[in-house]
């Protein structure tokens, strides 16, 4: 079980994770590289605008390329199988991989553009195939800690990016296409040791009705003497589902049945992507700069907030099936607030005293520490844990287009945001924790050691009234 969530991990969410960092480092070379094709192809200067707009658009057309993803990675988790859907997403990620690393040499920005579309393709294929994967092989008192692998993987791919993009390694000037067409490597891994491992077994039975299959899938995720107690619930979901086939996503929206999940789902989702995660990275090296830290030494600095995101999502991994996914996404909410709190404060009196900016960066670091307790890793859990066989890659489907349009709405606004509001900025995202905390107070259960058809029950009341 370990192994599977390292082989479906490694081509999965840290491929998100990694192609989110890596393209911050070659921010100056790509610029040059921009402006020297310009010149050599039309014999002018690049206008700073359109440099601008270009350098945006190779930026912010991976959160579109993850919109498409999503939106087609439920279906190929249907058709192709969960495992199918993995390894077919690795041909695109190589794909993306020769066209960023050609563009260099050939002269053409416009492969690099195509490149970022297409490993963000991937990204979002990834970010919705890997939990349903994962969710589906675990058991039930380990579902929560496998779960986590997602978010795992997703902030070691951050880190992993963070510092393969040192200017010492592939951050320099001359390395930095060989840097973003790196993201081949996870790909190719995956194709090595992902088809070592079964399909998941949910999807034989309940999708294809292969018994045998199923079992034989169990016995190795299981052992051979306790496979049978995961093999009855699959069976008796199998029959509370009466060959109902998979839902589509607009399906869903109209089953008065799923109507508090799904809700609960965009909730969540869009929680956690306008949460001030964002804000909190945008502002890190200004309060590090505050600080005292030198500007060569920033980038070991952030390097920090990456290992300090890491180290939280592997703790929460250690805690959920212990602790319960309600009391951390709650908590995690709610010290996000109080974070926010003293950060504006600290920002707002950063000049009064020396000692301030230390607060500021504490608070930086307490707040990453809350995000990946609770909100981080616990989203992506309860979206696999909300939902039974018929309706789950839908839910992943809508879960992750609400997500990408989140993250590509916040970083056209957040410039906005924080020119107009500067450090009262943190006022709009702690009102937005509060209220996400508040709403899951009433509405979310704890589904610790629960099968999917108990969650279910648990939401029945709520969908259908008291009464039923």
């Amino acid at each position: 079980l370990f192994l599977a969530v390292c082989a479906v991990g490694i081509g999965g969410t840290f491929q998100y994770g990694y192609n989110v960092s890596i393209i911050n480092a070659p921010t100056q070379h790509i610029h040059r590289f921009l402006n020297e094709t310009w010149s050599s192809r039309y014999h002018k200067e690049l206008n700073p605008d359109l440099l601008t707009f270009l350098w945006s658009v190779i930026a912010s057309i991976f959160s579109l390329g993850g919109l498409c993803g999503a939106l087609i990675g439920g279906s190929m988790a249907i058709r192709l199988g969960r495992k199918g859907a993995l390894l077919m997403n690795n041909i695109i990620a190589i794909l993306a991989s020769i066209l960023m690393g050609i563009s260099f040499p050939t002269g053409l920005f416009e492969l690099l553009i195509a490149g970022r579309f297409l490993i963000g393709i991937n990204s979002g294929v990834g970010l919705c195939v890997q939990p349903l994967y994962i969710g589906e092989v675990a058991p039930k008192h380990l579902r929560g800690g496998m779960a986590m692998g997602s978010s795992i993987f997703l902030t070691g791919g951050i880190l992993t990016g963070q510092i393969i993009g040192l200017r010492e390694l592939l951050g320099g000037e001359t390395y930095w296409p060989l840097l973003l067409s790196s993201s081949c490597f996870p790909a190719f891994a995956q194709l090595l040791f992902l088809p070592w491992f079964p399909e998941s077994p949910r999807y034989l039975l309940i999708d294809r009705g292969d018994e045998l299959s199923c079992a034989k899938a169990l016995k190795r995720f299981h052992g051979s003497s306790e496979y049978q107690r995961e093999m009855e619930d699959i069976q008796r979901e199998c029959f509370a589902l009466d060959g109902e086939k998979p839902k589509k996503p607009w399906q869903l929206f109209t089953d008065r049945g799923v109507r508090w999940q799904l809700i609960t789902v965009i909730v969540m989702t869009m929680g956690q992507q306008l949460s001030g995660i964002n804000a909190i990275y945008f502002y890190a090296t200004y309060i590090f700069e505050e600080a005292g830290i030198s500007a060569e030494k920033i980038p070991y600095v952030t390097l920090g907030t990456g290992a300090c995101e890491c180290f939280t999502a592997l703790t929460c991994g250690l805690l959920i099936d212990y602790v319960g996914r309600r009391c951390l996404i709650i908590g995690g909410y709610l010290l996000m607030t109080l974070w926010s709190i003293v950060l504006t404060f600290s920002l707002t009196y950063q000049e009064l005293y020396s000692w301030v900016p230390y607060v500021s960066m504490t608070s930086i670091f307490a707040f990453i520490l809350s995000f990946g307790l609770g909100p981080g890793g616990i989203t992506n859990t309860l979206t696999a844990e909300l939902f039974i066989q018929s309706s789950r890659p839908a839910a992943y489907m809508i879960g992750g287009t609400i997500s990408w349009i989140s993250f590509f709405t916040i970083g056209m606004i957040f410039p906005f945001i924080v020119n107009g509001l500067k450090q009262y900025c943190f006022v709009v995202f702690l009102t937005e924790c509060s209220l996400v905390a508040v709403f899951l107070f009433f509405v979310i259960p704890e589904t610790k050691n629960k099968s999917f058809l108990e969650i279910k029950k648990e939401f029945h009341k709520l969908n259908f009234g008291r009464n039923t």
